[in-house]
């Protein structure tokens, strides 16, 4: 399937709160949304299969001097495993290489193996780690792993990526 990706406006908050909802047992709010798209040092990228005409996945990122930071990442249940979480991610890679960003960082759960096989397939690097910083469906600690990704990306599976 083709991955449509397209900047994220304010007009889109609604939206992206739904995907955030669905994805996560603690979502962030419209309000929440709204206040960081409004925040000129960050940017979102929405996306959705070409057979699709709602919204399915974002991407949310903060960037300050030459560093970029992924603040969340969520596909809707139904648009998993597509291909389009990594698309988000290049296309952001490739947006915070130009808005002259060095590097790429994101933190997520040591128990998350999906998320983990993606963002190492993205180029992400351990960088570190924080103890017990999430708590589980099943009310248990997980370590929050700190990864990294030297910007720009040039070789993700293989292929050599253009930043032009």
């Amino acid at each position: 399937m083709t991955a449509l990706i397209r900047a994220a406006t304010l007009d889109d908050a609604a939206a992206l709160a739904r995907i955030h909802h669905a994805a996560f047992a603690e979502p962030w709010s419209e309000d929440s949304l709204r206040g960081l798209l409004e925040n000129p040092g960050a940017f979102a990228l929405a996306g959705s299969h070409a057979a699709e005409t709602d919204l399915q996945a974002f991407v949310l990122i903060q960037i300050a001097a030459d560093e970029s930071e992924i603040l969340t990442i969520a596909t809707a249940p139904t648009a998993r495993r597509l291909g389009l979480a990594r698309a988000l991610i290049l296309e952001a890679q490739r947006v915070a290489a130009q808005r002259q960003a060095n590097v790429m960082y994101l933190e997520v759960a040591e128990n998350n193996a999906a998320a983990l096989a993606l963002y190492r397939s993205c180029g992400f690097v351990l960088h570190g780690r924080r103890q017990a910083y999430y708590i589980d469906k099943d009310r248990m600690p997980a370590d929050a792993l700190m990864l990294r990704a030297t910007l720009p990306i040039e070789r993700v599976m293989g292929m050599t990526r253009s930043l032009d």
